[in-house]
């Protein structure tokens, strides 16, 4: 999965991140090119990112909130998915300055997060099934 991210993220004469869901060139990295880690960290992610925007969508108290942007934002910076890491912390930073959160961008969070547990799907299911 490493190898074949480093190709397709690169595209000469472009300066931009790349526009995939997951930066699989980060993860990569993140890993040290394990593949077999990189596929058990996307199934950990998968798992974690959708527990914590449960808790979100039910938090009930600013603390709480707080605690499960903070966490989303972690574990998606972590795997390489900018964009709910970027949300995570854009939502985090207005609660910290004391707006509040309309649920409409919970609802944008949420479809990030779906966008990254999709494509999460479709990578694990390329991958062969060992015995």
């Amino acid at each position: 999965m490493a190898q074949r991210a480093a190709v397709e993220a690169f595209v000469p004469g472009t300066e931009q991140r790349d526009v995939r869901p997951i930066d699989l060139v980060h993860l990569a990295g993140q890993c040290l090119g394990d593949e077999n880690l990189e596929i058990e960290i996307l199934r950990m992610y998968d798992a974690t990112v959708a527990t914590y925007l449960e808790r979100l969508r039910l938090a009930l108290t600013v603390d709480d909130l707080l605690l499960n942007l903070h966490s989303i934002k972690g574990a998606s910076s972590g795997v390489g998915a900018f964009s709910v890491a970027d949300l995570a912390k854009d939502l985090e930073t207005e609660l910290l300055a004391h707006r509040p959160i309309a649920p409409e961008r919970i609802d944008d969070l949420g479809m990030a997060v779906e966008e990254v547990r999709g494509y999460i799907a479709t990578l694990l299911a390329r991958q062969p099934i060992e015995p």
